[in-house]
């Protein structure tokens, strides 16, 4: 199963940062049940086309806030209760995000209005991203 979410190196959001919340979002959404095993770092890593490190990094950002749990043998188990946690964490770093983009748009002196229509275009742009490899999968 492909992973829910993509990574964008040109982003100003550091890759590991990119894939927690990716990860985050997708325990939120329920496509990571309580109990579900993670995919492995180097199948994370292989599918995004990144360092290993580098999901080891995220993946051990989620252990800290108590979403994953390693189980011997077997990998990165998701903790009961992670799902709401994950959506008020997913929130926190939307607003993290928005507030720095806020103030960009502040510093160039756009119109609320403006800034609303933008963050709502860049919404569906990223909507997109994360359904294309779902589209590209197919049925078979």
């Amino acid at each position: 199963m492909p992973l829910p979410f993509l990574v964008n190196p040109n982003a100003p959001v550091p890759i590991f940062r990119q894939i927690a919340d990716g990860l985050r979002a997708a325990i939120g959404r329920g496509a990571y049940a309580a109990g579900d095993l993670l995919p492995s770092v180097r199948v994370i890593a292989e599918e995004l086309g990144v360092n290993p490190n580098t999901v080891h990094k995220a993946i051990a950002e989620l252990e800290r806030d108590g979403l994953v749990t390693a189980e011997r043998g077997r990998g990165m188990a998701v903790l009961a209760g992670s799902r709401a946690q994950a959506r008020a964490s997913g929130d926190e770093a939307v607003m993290l995000h928005l507030a720095e983009a806020a103030r960009l748009a502040a510093a160039a002196r756009m119109e609320p209005e403006k800034f609303e229509q933008l963050a709502r275009r860049a919404i569906r742009a990223a909507s997109a991203e994360t359904l294309a490899p779902e589209r590209a999968g197919g049925s078979s």
